[in-house]
């Protein structure tokens, strides 16, 4: 049976904005007169239509007068072309939606709620069967606006040879330990990982840290006001919250020690000579980086996995180090949202269950693509990872850790709230302020954003 759970823990805003603020639509009758009718899909990730496409096969199969045209387009295009459709009035009957796009669309009355839906077909979709937390995230005020289709974690990207050549094998990844303070067992395994042009190592006397020739690590600056990809995780294993509640917060904590603190030892390392400098890494891609094998290891989502799959013995994978609190990673989902202003909503309420089921998430599971919000589709996508040779369990261990996930914040002013805590961290990667004053004015001009 399903319930509507209240708000809970946040997830993931990881994007910059919709391009523009998009215009109420106004919404149509609900058409479900007989005959057969076609549904607008629309998604985002090619890697993921051809399991979508079997789903939307075995669904019309099943809903034979129902039929499932599956547009992907681009990242970059597709909330541009969507905010357009929208505005005009004919946007996809449903689309993929993200969390730092979903609360605007719910303000604008342009996506559906599903809560009545829900009241009439109560049995429809099972809760308990999802990973923790990712079903919270899609309800507002007890109304939800959608279910969980995937979820993902993040865990940490090794270059196997840089290991070698440090001495370090793959059983010194596993395990290790952080703090602010001297950055655990994981600063000493960064420090070796690092080799200046004389090779020698962060851990050796002698090591110059101004002419480094392979870094230990590579740290993400661009990752707006969750860091979900490193600072984010590291925060929260060192007793950070972001907020007073998720979702929605309306009162930020961007100013606490917990990450103050946690950001000054970040600093540090390329301090240290043990990572590069933001201007020296700003425009390169970190996973390219490591797998070139001119750093030794950074931060990776389980979305990403699959690149290694024809090189999978050139790279160890494993969970972030845990921290003072335990360990724990940012969990991000996405979901289906169905058209307000749609002509077909009881046909779309039954696709958008079918996404939401077992017997969709199975399919898409199977691919080993990304893992489905239901756990025993994700164990698919582990095994077919396993069978590819990619250690996958390490981005689901966080599943049996107490709160080892954490959905990163949902809020209004969602786009706001990243660039100006972006523009306080640059400055903090740039060395242009220190991160107790720059992250105590962010947290001032965020809040500011809940006063009027």
């Amino acid at each position: 049976m399903i319930t509507t759970s209240k708000p809970g823990r946040a997830l993931m805003a990881g994007a910059a904005a919709l391009a523009a603020i998009l215009a109420t639509a106004g919404c149509s009758s609900n058409d479900s007169a007989g005959g057969d009718v076609t549904l607008q899909y629309w998604m985002w990730d090619d890697t993921q239509v051809p399991a979508y496409q079997q789903c939307a096969d075995d669904f019309t199969a099943a809903n034979p007068s129902i039929k499932i045209e599956i547009t992907q387009t681009a990242w970059g295009q597709y909330w541009t072309n969507l905010a357009t459709q929208v505005a005009a009035g004919s946007a996809p009957d449903v689309w993929v939606d993200q969390s730092s796009y979903y609360p605007q669309f719910v303000e604008d009355q342009q996506v559906e709620n599903l809560t009545p839906y829900i009241e009439k077909d109560p049995d429809a979709i099972d809760l308990s069967l999802y990973a923790p937390g990712v079903a919270d995230m899609w309800v507002i005020d007890d109304q939800r606006y959608g279910f969980p289709k995937d979820f993902d974690t993040i865990g940490l990207l090794i270059n196997k040879a840089r290991a070698d050549a440090a001495g370090l094998t793959e059983a010194d990844f596993q395990n290790m330990t952080w703090n602010p303070t001297d950055g655990g067992t994981f600063e000493e395994v960064i420090a070796k990982l690092s080799v200046d042009q004389n090779g020698v190592h962060g851990n050796e006397p002698g090591f110059d840290k101004d002419n480094v020739e392979n870094y230990g690590f590579i740290v993400e600056w661009a990752d707006g006001s969750q860091g979900q990809n490193f600072w984010g995780d590291l925060a929260a294993m060192n007793g950070f919250t972001y907020s007073d509640k998720n979702p929605f917060g309306t009162k930020f904590n961007y100013d606490s020690p917990e990450l103050v603190e946690t950001m000054e030892w970040i600093v540090s390392l390329s301090q240290k000579g043990y990572a590069p400098s933001f201007d020296q890494n700003s425009s390169l891609s970190r996973l390219e980086v490591v797998k070139a094998g001119t750093a030794g290891m950074t931060t990776m989502g389980s979305f990403n996995q699959m690149l290694y799959k024809d090189t999978p013995d050139d790279f160890y994978f494993a969970t972030l180090p845990t921290g003072p609190e335990g360990l724990k990673s940012a969990t991000n989902s996405l979901t289906d949202s169905m058209y307000a202003g749609g002509k077909h909503k009881d046909q779309a309420w039954e696709w958008i269950k079918y996404l939401a089921s077992p017997a969709c998430q199975d399919v898409v599971g199977e691919t080993g693509v990304v893992f489905p919000a239901v756990e025993e589709a994700a164990q698919r996508s582990v095994e077919a990872r396993g069978e590819l040779g990619l250690d996958a369990s390490v981005f689901t261990s966080y599943l049996d850790e107490p709160d080892g996930t954490f959905l990163l914040p949902i809020s209004m002013h969602g786009t706001e709230i990243s660039q100006i805590v972006q523009d306080a961290l640059q400055g903090v990667a740039l060395g242009t302020t220190d991160p107790e004053t720059a992250l105590t004015r962010a947290n001032a001009e965020v809040n500011e954003l809940f006063e009027s």
